[in-house]
């Protein structure tokens, strides 16, 4: 088998998650800089086997698209030109950056170490990818 990624794509930066190559475990990658996630993307699928790629898809609760949605679909059609045989999947990441959030607090993580947004959305990015493998 070969791994899935899921992304909690953000203007700024960017978080990755990733399953092991049984799709059992997923685990947080890496949180980069957005303008660099296709070449860091490229690397990554030359070195791991990535079967299906994730992006989550912020939602209002009214089930209308965020704000967010604009900048994901530019992001979404330079994915699949560079990438035209990767599956990608989109998955509802509502309510996701709240459970980083309280995940961070349960882990015991200090107030000055759940300050830090990177870390948020590599947490994000494994919520989505846990949502899609259960």
């Amino acid at each position: 088998m070969a791994r899935i990624l899921a992304l909690d794509y953000g203007v700024k930066r960017t978080g990755i998650a990733v399953t092991d190559d049984l799709q059992i475990i997923a685990s947080g990658l890496a949180t980069i800089p957005t303008k660099e996630l296709i070449p860091y993307l490229e690397n990554y699928f030359k070195i791991e086997n990535v079967e299906l790629v994730l992006v989550g898809e912020p939602k209002q609760m009214d089930n209308t698209a965020s704000n967010n949605e604009v900048p994901i679909q530019e992001f979404l059609k330079k994915f699949q030109e560079k990438f035209p045989t990767m599956e990608m999947k989109r998955v509802d990441e509502r309510f996701t950056s709240k459970m980083a959030v309280r995940t961070m607090i349960d882990s015991g993580l200090k107030k000055k170490k759940r300050q830090n947004k990177a870390l948020l959305d590599e947490i994000s990015a494994t919520i989505i990818l846990q949502s899609y493998l259960y």
